[in-house]
């Protein structure tokens, strides 16, 4: 192309037209929108002659620091799914083996889905709803993104709820958990026993091992008795457990007031919250591979199983836990990249973030499975008997190894603090994806004064009167009802489908490489572009298949069948984000006017008017990222600007 010819840029999306003079030399990014150029309707407008400009409306908020975006998604990211599940999945699935498919689904699903996410938040500068608006036919992707992290701020909370009750009883000579006679134990409660007495005849007492085999522990009578006190049923819900609820207010008080504020707040608390964490699981570690047995569990941990490669359920649980640990498809790092400048590298961000998630969940398995191993050589019983996952391991398995350390409750107050921070990210800035979502949605005509305050006290409210139905009796078969199904691998993976088809195949994977390199300056390595086409869709594909095929029903403690209106619940919870993305490009499609092919044509071309500014730009600076309509006045145009910024 000569030097001076005007043309269509294919960078940021072809959606401008400037001059060849315009476009940086590097990237072919309009000038105005590279790194260090003023924005469209900004810089030198003041300079021209020509009426005042009118006021815009309010910036969107960004972060203060760069940094306060890395730690608020570590802070998302990494949660109590690194600690609780990762090892345990990691020893149930052959060891170190199991990273050859975790490492290997994270490469070609994981981050892929996880940069495309922050990038496309970063470019749209919208949240998890209107970021959509560059395919609006599947403008559903942001309402099943909305309601899958509406159903995790629900119930997730429960968990932090549930530490901070054991954190508060952590705060006692002896923990309440550790010793029987209490007036929740029954008469079945035994203390301390070692199931290698059983040789000699004895285990407690005057107890035979067959006698022993119908006792309980004090830690489980605990959970099950004091804290939940569960219900024979779903069909009994019983009673309020007070204690807990005001557990639970108290969640959900600290987390309104890190997130009314938005990211200017949020982004200051995480730099603790985040951090915090890995101190306690350094200490715990250090704690851990001093403990008798140590060295045995790490070693059950890792040791290597090869012939599980061959099982289809190892690779159906590393997609999904890439998928639970890496937040995917919840809308929330899309609202968090949306807070970037425009020019942040969110490509170098999304490879730092991966590393430091996967890391952690690496890191957790030795400290969890040194415990462990302690505890098994403590009770001389198999680690396989003493190895759990998730609430088990959180609620039954580090209380009871605690009990058998020197100054107990420091330990226990350690961990239930760690366990306490590394859900309350998790949980406020999924709150926040949730409102950006929210707010983005409606007009800016339809604002207010304290909106942001009011919406989320209402969000909060909501999910809290929701959540008194897991506080009850029976409200451990509630909260299982939507871990299974709400947040499920299957409703995850088919978010991250669409997401991979849509950018890929409908806006055009080239076309957002290009809008890509108008923000960071350069192209990534074609291996995102590769992955959004045709790998990381046909991962997700193909583990949402084995899920289904693989599917069994849910069954609480392995003892408990759920009845079926129950389940029909469950797959309620599943379907109201999975139709969406149907639904909606249903609607859209039927409303449209046109031919088949212009209704398609006209509902896949992007709109980029999320927030409509007007004001006055001299005619040579119009260009970057805009669709425009000029207004002639003197020297000036009048244009209404539509943004993406």
């Amino acid at each position: 192309m000569a030097k001076g010819a005007s043309s269509e840029s294919s960078g940021c999306g072809g959606i401008y037209s400037v001059s060849a003079e315009q476009q940086d030399k590097k990237t072919g990014c309009p000038f105005a929108m590279c790194e260090g150029a003023p924005s469209a309707g900004k810089g030198e407008a003041t300079d021209h002659p020509g009426p005042a400009p009118a006021l815009p409306p309010p910036e969107r908020e960004t972060w203060t620091r760069q940094m306060d975006f890395i730690m608020s998604c570590v802070g998302f990211a990494v949660g109590l799914g690194n600690v609780w599940r990762f090892p345990y999945l990691c020893y149930k699935n052959g060891g170190g083996v199991f990273l050859i498919p975790y490492i290997l689904i994270a490469l070609i699903g994981g981050i892929p889905i996880f940069f495309l996410e922050i990038s496309l938040g970063q470019f749209m500068k919208a949240g998890s709803i209107n970021v959509w608006n560059i395919a609006p036919l599947f403008k559903g992707l942001g309402f099943a993104s909305m309601v899958i992290v509406f159903y995790c701020n629900t119930y997730y909370i429960m968990v932090l709820a549930w530490g901070f009750y054991y954190l508060v009883k952590s705060f006692t000579a002896t923990l309440p958990w550790a010793t029987c006679g209490n007036p929740w134990n029954s008469p079945e409660c035994v203390e301390i026993f070692r199931h290698g007495d059983c040789a000699n005849g004895t285990a407690s007492g005057n107890l035979t091992c067959d006698e022993l085999s119908d006792k309980r522990s004090p830690v489980i009578e605990f959970w099950e008795n004091k804290v939940l006190r569960l219900s024979g049923s779903l069909e009994l819900p019983g009673d309020i457990n007070w204690e807990v609820t005001l557990c639970l207010l108290a969640c959900w008080v600290l987390v309104y007031f890190c997130v009314w504020k938005g990211v200017k707040s949020t982004g200051k608390i995480v730099y603790f919250t985040a951090t915090f964490p890995y101190v306690v699981l350094i200490i715990l570690l250090i704690r851990g591979v001093m403990l008798p047995g140590a060295q045995d569990g790490i070693i059950y941990y890792l040791k290597p199983d090869w012939s599980k490669l061959a099982s289809p359920q190892v690779w159906i649980d590393a997609g999904t836990q890439i998928f639970f640990s890496y937040a995917i498809g919840l809308g929330a790092l899309t609202a968090l990249g949306s807070y970037n400048r425009f020019n942040n590298n969110c490509y170098k961000d999304a490879i730092i973030l991966a590393l430091i998630n996967s890391g952690t969940s690496f890191f957790s398995g030795f400290v969890v499975f040194s415990i462990l191993g302690f505890m098994a050589a403590e009770q001389g019983v198999d680690i396989a008997k003493v190895a759990e996952s998730g609430p088990g391991l959180a609620f039954i398995a580090y209380p009871r190894a605690v009990t058998l350390m020197p100054v107990a409750p420091l330990w226990a107050a350690l961990f239930f603090f760690m366990l306490l921070l590394l859900g309350l990210d998790s949980q406020f800035v999924g709150v926040e994806g949730f409102i950006t979502g929210i707010l983005d949605f409606f007009p800016t005509a339809y604002t207010f004064r304290f909106q942001r305050e009011v919406t989320v006290a209402v969000c909060c409210f909501a999910c809290f009167f929701i959540e008194l139905s897991m506080v009850t009796e029976g409200g451990m078969y509630v909260f299982q009802l939507f871990d299974y199904y709400s947040a499920s691998g299957m409703t995850l993976l088919w978010q991250a489908f669409w997401e991979c088809v849509v950018i890929a195949w409908v806006y055009g994977a080239d076309r957002f490489m290009d809008d890509i390199a108008c923000m960071i300056g350069y192209r990534p390595f074609p291996w995102m572009k590769w992955c959004w086409m045709f790998l990381t869709p046909l991962v997700c594909l193909g583990v949402f298949l084995f899920n289904i095929a693989y599917y069994k029903p849910l069954i609480y403690n392995n003892s408990y069948i759920y009845p079926w209106w129950g389940e029909a619940i469950g797959w309620g919870f599943a379907l109201s984000s999975m139709l969406c993305v149907p639904l909606t490009a249903l609607y859209k499609f039927i409303r449209a006017k046109g031919t088949l092919a212009e209704r398609w044509h006209h509902l896949t071309q992007p709109i980029w008017g999320l927030h409509h500014l007007e004001y006055k730009v001299p005619e040579s600076e119009i260009g970057a990222l805009t669709s425009l309509t000029p207004v002639s006045d003197g020297s000036a145009k009048v244009v209404i600007l539509e943004s993406v910024m």
